[in-house]
């Protein structure tokens, strides 16, 4: 079953911009990860520019939504889309950072592990749950 674009921006909490955003930047960080294994070596933090730039903007554009929502009086709006989507932007960027961690000490042994490199985004689908439950 797919999602229509209604409801992933009602369940995710992100405006129809930002999904685009983000799904751009992973087709990019997804071809620059199959040039990097195939071609060049590059660092894996250079691989993973598209989805911290992401996150960046996606902040960007979220503060400026919520100070407009601020302005015109929405202010429990504009603070919850606001701590909503900030809660969920760390938490990727967290698992971002841990991955791109983890693949650049590959040759060394690396005290992380894919648990806990995946630990935000168990905590985040948990948070996605509860929202989708509240939502309808």
């Amino acid at each position: 079953m797919l999602f229509s674009l209604k409801e992933l921006v009602q369940w995710l909490g992100f405006a129809t911009f930002e999904l685009f955003l983000h799904l751009l930047a992973l087709l990019v960080f997804s071809m620059l990860v199959a040039l990097k294994v195939d071609l060049f070596q590059v660092s894996w933090w250079l691989v993973f520019i598209p989805l911290f730039t992401a996150d960046g903007l996606s902040t960007y554009f979220t503060a400026i939504v919520s100070i407009r929502l601020y302005q015109e009086n929405e202010k429990r709006l504009a603070v919850l889309r606001l701590l909503w989507v900030l809660t969920v932007l760390s938490l990727k960027l967290v698992c971002e950072v841990l991955l791109c961690q983890k693949l650049a000490e590959q040759e060394r042994a690396s005290d992380l592990w894919f648990g806990l490199i995946v630990s935000p985004l168990f905590i985040l689908l948990q948070l996605l749950m509860i929202r989708a439950c509240r939502v309808n």
